[in-house]
């Protein structure tokens, strides 16, 4: 399968993107630059975690403008896989490729450790891999985390399944103290109408190995492999 992980001026988690794809997972994955207007014939889009153009304005405000992010949305609209990580996650929000935004912390601090997620929709290319109600652990690392949107459409979005994600404790439950970041619903991650694109918080890319510290992120990249053979 062949990935595209795309790197904008502040980007910080391309190159853990593109380790986990192509050295651990054995993948076709290549870089694509803020600037480029072809994605190069890839199945699958990345959008990874950093601080896009210094999250000026708000995060991902500026990089929803980026000349490749019109290739990425044409992409999307033609049922194109897309995923966004922590940041890749607030700019699918800012460029309405996603619904809701992503807010600063209930704690007003940045944020960095293991979260354990259940998964609450696995019928999704992003998840097959795993089963409902399974619970992961990823890591987190961020200071706008904080998953906001109207309760109307919250209610919608549960009610389609569009809620892949959500923090929980240990035991699998829903507690306010296993919700690092005050997200609504503890959502974690969120996928669109049509669930071909994808975005989350944590960081599956940096959950690649046993070693350090779990490989639950190989599951989400797997499910997308197996929904495209």
């Amino acid at each position: 399968m062949k990935w595209g992980v795309v790197s904008f001026p502040g980007s910080l988690d391309d190159r853990d993107a593109l380790y986990a794809l192509r050295d651990v997972m054995g993948q076709d994955a290549i870089a694509l630059w803020h600037k480029d207007e072809s994605l190069g014939g890839v199945e699958c889009v990345v959008l990874p975690g950093g601080f896009s153009y210094g999250d000026y304005l708000r995060t991902g405000a500026i990089a929803r403008f980026a000349p490749i992010m019109k290739s990425v949305a044409r992409f999307a609209a033609d049922g194109g896989f897309v995923i966004g990580i922590c940041n890749g996650f607030q700019i699918l929000c800012e460029a309405h490729l996603l619904p809701g935004a992503l807010t600063r912390n209930r704690s007003l601090s940045f944020i960095c450790e293991w979260v354990t997620l259940r998964v609450d929709n696995s019928k999704t290319a992003f998840t097959r891999a795993a089963r409902d109600g399974e619970l992961i652990r990823l890591p987190i690392k961020h200071g706008e985390g904080s998953y906001v949107a109207p309760e109307g459409e919250l209610s919608a979005m549960e009610e389609r399944g569009q809620v892949i994600l959500r923090y929980v404790d240990s035991s699998g439950r829903d507690s306010d103290e296993a919700n690092p970041n005050g997200s609504m619903h503890a959502i974690a991650g969120v996928a669109n109408e049509r669930f071909n694109v994808f975005g989350l918080m944590p960081h599956p890319e940096h959950a690649v190995d046993a070693m350090l510290g779990g490989d639950d992120g190989l599951r989400l990249f797997r499910s997308i492999i197996a929904s495209t053979s």
